[in-house]
């Protein structure tokens, strides 16, 4: 920077305004003089100095389960628009959904890289992060229940699934299937989900049918995979909850491969509201969970405890789930 402010005749202080975009401190004239000298002389930033000089990175950490699901793809992009508007950039990273590849993102060797990290939670358990003492900020994005040292934003998925839910029997449904539903001693997003499928059908005096909570993955192949062969068993519900939208892709494309027309025979929900959701044929109804509040909160989060500013201690955000009604279920009856 010395040699540039030398060549255009300015000072450093005004070179370092032109390349950090503090333009308003600067005159057009000016700035284009040290623009010229820095394209004359070749000059470029060297991230790794200016890091080691501020004690910053930069870069804030995202950790998620893997990187094909469009869910944490949506995510990432609404934090990355965040993030980027005051100056950083988000590093999305795979821990393969498996506890080691979470463990592995905390340890202090690794968050060297970040500034702060996010880490969706797949496997990891209370007992697994009671211990850790992680050296940089950290929010946690995920259903498992953590402890309360931790910054922590969830979906309400026992709500959401009940929304779901109500919404097919208020259509007429009575043979609801929870399409990625399975039921255990863990609460991870499928039990919860499935926890909100129950409660729906048994406060409407419903029996729950074992037969219909299918558990398979969450994909679109599988939902496909899985449905169809319910169907092919001969098992026809009126409804379907898929416990994700990409679950429910496969569901729409199960029941037009057999000829049976939605919402007209059964009635698809999802759950996520993925930007694709609008785009399906028919267009989905979804469960909205609260995306753009959910990446609002993470943010906010994750700035409070860079900036160091007092917020109270680690916080839990857990945004109110809303209904998209699409093409994709029935009217609801009167």
């Amino acid at each position: 920077m010395h040699d540039v402010a030398a060549a255009a005749g300015v000072s450093t202080m005004t070179v370092s305004n032109v390349i950090n975009g503090r333009s308003a401190r600067v005159g057009e004239t000016t700035r284009e003089r040290v623009l010229a000298a820095i394209a004359e002389l070749g000059y470029r930033v060297n991230p790794t100095a200016r890091s080691l000089r501020r004690g910053r990175t930069g870069v804030i950490g995202f950790a998620v389960p893997g990187l094909g699901t469009e869910y944490f793809g949506a995510l990432a992009a609404r934090l990355g628009r965040r993030l980027r508007a005051r100056g950083y950039r988000l590093a999305v990273e795979s821990t393969g959904g498996e506890l080691t590849g979470e463990l592995d993102s905390l340890a202090a060797s690794h968050l060297d890289s970040y500034d702060a990290l996010v880490l969706a939670l797949a496997a990891g358990e209370v007992d697994d992060l009671e211990l850790l003492q992680p050296d940089k900020p950290l929010v946690l994005v995920g259903e498992r229940a953590v402890s309360d040292r931790f910054h922590h934003v969830r979906m309400d998925n026992v709500g959401g699934a009940r929304l779901a839910v109500e919404h097919l029997l208020d259509g007429g449904a009575r043979s609801i299937v929870a399409l990625g539903g399975f039921e255990g001693p863990h609460e991870s997003a499928q039990e919860l989900r499935v926890r909100g499928y129950r409660e729906a059908l048994e406060a409407r005096g419903i029996d729950v049918d074992p037969d219909l909570i299918v558990d398979c993955g969450l994909a679109a192949e599988e939902g496909w995979e899985a449905l169809g062969a319910l169907l092919d068993r001969g098992v026809v519900p009126d409804g379907v909850f898929a416990l994700t939208d990409s679950a429910a892709y496969g569901a729409l494309r199960a029941l037009i491969d057999r000829g049976i027309a939605v919402p007209e025979q059964v009635s698809v929900i999802g759950f996520d509201n993925l930007p694709s959701s609008r785009f399906a044929v028919p267009s989905l109804s979804t469960i909205e969970p609260g995306n753009e509040e959910i990446a609002d909160a993470v943010c906010s989060m994750l700035l409070a405890q860079l900036e160091q500013a007092p917020d109270g201690g680690a916080r839990l955000c857990v945004p109110r789930p809303d209904i998209v009604v699409r093409e994709s279920t029935r009217a609801v009856e009167r």
